[in-house]
């Protein structure tokens, strides 16, 4: 509250409230003492015709304004006073009530203030963008917003005719934070907020930190509901904190919710619709995990939601944020996982949303050399800036907090790595060091796992991470980026590389399937069949196998095979489980019409049950990280295109030998070495008729001979199905 010294410096803020270019109109407006006692309570009014004090009588106007005050005696007791107003309408003449948004006290502490300058607000979603909240016995919403250097930050809306005079906000400090409550503003209010910045443009912009946000092509942001989500899944919950998840099988099912499937006239399925239909399916294929590909707001579908504009709102493609609490609920109910993917990396140019927020970059660093993605057309974090990275690192925790969600995909870590990534001589930065390692993001990914796993046990960070930059997946302590995970795109373009080749040319290749055991250990691998392998014509996974039709099929059914034979989690992308002859188009739905042909369906047999044996064999999942689980038998049958190893688990019972014949001739009598048992017998066939195949292979069991092979005392002989893979279990 402010005591006015003169006449002049009235008329001055005056002026500047009637054009919208005062930097702090709490300094005028609300509660303010007079030289002679008196208080004096000022609105601000543009669509005004009169304002009354209900129970008090009419304001003043201040001559030529749309300023309105009505002075009281020494004795009233203004600051926790929120008297209700009635204006009339200039333009219809009726009439509405309303409480001045001026007299209420800064609602955003020291503290949050400070930590959020810092960096080191963990729940700054809590604190800036908006909520439907209660002050001093008021309903109404909740604004607050980072635009450092501007002159004016309103809040505009259908409310105010998208007028920024009328809600211009209070500055708190130097700290760039914004704020204003606004009384009688329900939840689900569209809202924006209109910037004056230094050079005096306005720019009109989402709220960074908005939960919600309505349906594209529009681009505002909602007032959230207030109403807290009751969760079913504590049980889950409880669990993962001690998801001992290096030893326990993680299979995943990626896809994107869009395009799963769709509504005869293009809709999009709902989470509810979504709930009823693809977790039963997935969990009928033995998945320990989906993994959604972006759901945070993007205005462009066909970007598959890779250039964000809502990072804190869930897509309202499919419905509200508590629909989608509600499908993540009914997941871990049904014992299903969910990984979300993330992406820090950048973010699109959009004016309405992050890129130059204040006019000017702000979230994006300034230099394009370090700024701007040519490639993608998109801009990067400043990562050395504190309310930055407070942005991100929150916004981790935020969906784990917010919606359950059981751990992170981060999208294009290499991009974030390398000062020079994708760029040639001369456009890129140097470090201060002069080297091409960018030390902000580094600092930033070791902070952000830090700060997640602190918060969240049992919680998965998994970073697509395409170059040797080493210890991706061990912890901060020892000089990792503290990620649970990496995807392993080497051994994913190695054996894809591999299995294309036409069989007869494939013993010139053999190495391909052999080199991934140099480096599989040194760190936590998944193997990505993902969504990036079946678009931008490299074709479907079916698609890009040789020969011919019968072929096509059995050199999938043997690839799914090796993918679980080899150490390493396991992803999937949707469409691949049942052999999807066309390339993924996020437009259209899946080829579900496919699944009424036995071969195709077969691949989703086959799917269901390596899940199971994955799930269920302790040797196929219990050393994915740990070289104590791998052991070759034979790697070196390249004539014959032919290997053989063995996948040990804890017990030294767990064991499981595998056979993999990548050519279309059988291999009869075929003799191994194998550790001592009685008898081994099949115990899945990839030929067998149930996949589609020809039903070569070993019925019954396969007796052990006491003669010495390829170092072991024991071998047996087999039978190999052409184009086809054993896994064989001691009895």
């Amino acid at each position: 509250m402010k005591h006015y010294r003169d006449t002049s410096e009235m008329n001055e803020n005056l002026r500047r409230i009637q054009q919208g270019t005062h930097h702090d109109p709490f300094d005028w407006l609300g509660w303010h003492p007079l030289p002679d006692g008196h208080w004096v309570l000022r609105s601000f009014m543009p669509a005004a015709e009169a304002v009354e004090i209900v129970g008090h009588g009419l304001m003043a106007r201040l001559e030529g304004t749309d300023c309105f005050e009505a002075r009281f005696p020494p004795s009233a007791t203004p600051f926790a006073s929120h008297p209700a107003l009635s204006w009339q309408d200039k333009q219809a003449g009726n009439w509405h009530d309303a409480v001045c948004p001026y007299t209420f006290t800064p609602q955003i502490g020291d503290l949050d203030l400070h930590l959020l300058g810092q960096g080191r607000h963990h729940h700054a979603w809590k604190v800036l963008g908006a909520r439907f909240t209660e002050v001093d016995g008021v309903t109404g919403s909740l604004f607050a917003v980072w635009a450092p250097a501007v002159k004016r930050v309103s809040v505009i809306g259908d409310f105010n005719a998208w007028d920024g005079r009328r809600h211009p906000m209070r500055v708190r400090g130097d700290s760039g934070i914004w704020e204003i409550f606004i009384p009688g503003l329900a939840a689900g209010t569209a809202y924006k907020y209109e910037i004056l910045n230094r050079h005096d443009a306005i720019v009109v912009k989402t709220d960074p930190y908005a939960q919600q946000m309505f349906m594209r092509p529009e681009t505002t942001s909602c007032v959230p509901v207030a109403t807290p989500y009751v969760w079913q899944d504590g049980e889950w919950i409880t669990a993962r904190e001690t998801f001992d998840w290096q030893h326990k099988p993680l299979s995943v099912y990626e896809l994107h919710p869009g395009s799963w499937r769709k509504h005869p006239d293009g809709r999009f399925y709902s989470w509810a619709e979504l709930t009823a239909t693809l977790i039963p399916y997935v969990t009928d294929l033995n998945y320990t995990h989906i993994e959604l590909m972006p759901v945070a707001e993007h205005p462009l579908d066909e970007s598959w939601g890779y250039q964000v504009s809502g990072y804190y709102a869930p897509t309202a493609r499919y419905g509200t944020p508590d629909d989608f609490r509600a499908f993540v609920d009914a997941c871990h109910v049904a014992g299903l996982g969910v990984l979300l993917d993330w992406v820090p990396a950048h973010f699109p140019k959009d004016d309405f949303a992050l890129a130059k927020f204040t006019g000017e970059p702000l979230y994006e660093h300034a230099d394009p050399r370090r700024g701007e993605h040519q490639d993608w057309g998109t801009l990067i974090f400043d990562f050395g800036r504190n309310e930055v990275k407070n942005f991100l690192i929150s916004n981790a925790l935020f969906w784990m907090d917010e919606f359950h969600i059981d751990g992170l995909r981060v999208d294009a870590v290499a991009s974030m790595l390398y000062l020079d990534y994708s760029r040639n001589a001369g456009e890129w930065l140097p470090n201060q060091y002069g080297g091409r390692e960018n030390i902000e993001a580094i600092a930033f990914l070791r902070e952000m796992n830090t700060v997640v796993h602190g918060y969240f046990p049992g919680i998965l960070t998994i970073a697509e991470e395409s170059t040797a930059w080493p210890a991706v997946s061990r912890p901060v302590e020892i000089g990792g980026l503290g990620f649970s995970m990496k995807w392993n795109m080497g051994w994913m373009n190695d054996n894809l590389s591999y299995i294309e080749q036409n069989p007869v040319h494939r013993k010139y290749h053999h190495n391909l399937l052999t080199f991934s055991q140099v480096y599989s250990y040194s760190e936590n691998f998944v193997l990505p069949l993902s969504h990036d392998e079946v678009v931008h014509l490299k074709h479907s996974m079916l698609d890009k196998m040789p020969g011919d039709y019968w072929q096509a099929f059995a050199n999938l059914r043997l690839f799914y095979a090796w993918h679980y034979a080899h150490p390493g989690k396991k992803l999937l992308f949707m469409g691949s489980e049942f052999g999807q002859w066309a390339e993924w188009n996020v437009k259209k739905e899946l080829d579900w019409a496919l699944c009424n042909f036995p071969a195709h369906d077969s691949i989703r047999h086959l799917l269901r049950d390596l899940n199971h044996l994955y799930r269920e064999q302790a040797a196929l999942h219990h050393y994915d990280f740990d070289g104590r689980g791998f052991q070759w038998i034979d790697c070196h049958d390249s004539d014959q295109s032919v290997l053989s190893l063995i996948r040990h688990g804890e017990n030294p019972a767990d064991k499981l030998v595998i056979l993999l014949n990548f050519t279309p001739v059988p291999r009869y009598a075929y003799r191994i070495g194998v550790p001592a048992a009685d008898h081994y017998r099949e115990v899945l066939n990839t030929d067998s008729e149930y996949y589609g195949g020809s039903n070569c292979g070993n019925a019954g069991m396969i007796p052990v001979q006491a003669h010495p092979w390829m170092g072991f005392e024991h071998s047996v002989e087999v039978t190999l199905p052409p184009l086809a893979a054993l896994f064989l279990q001691a009895c």
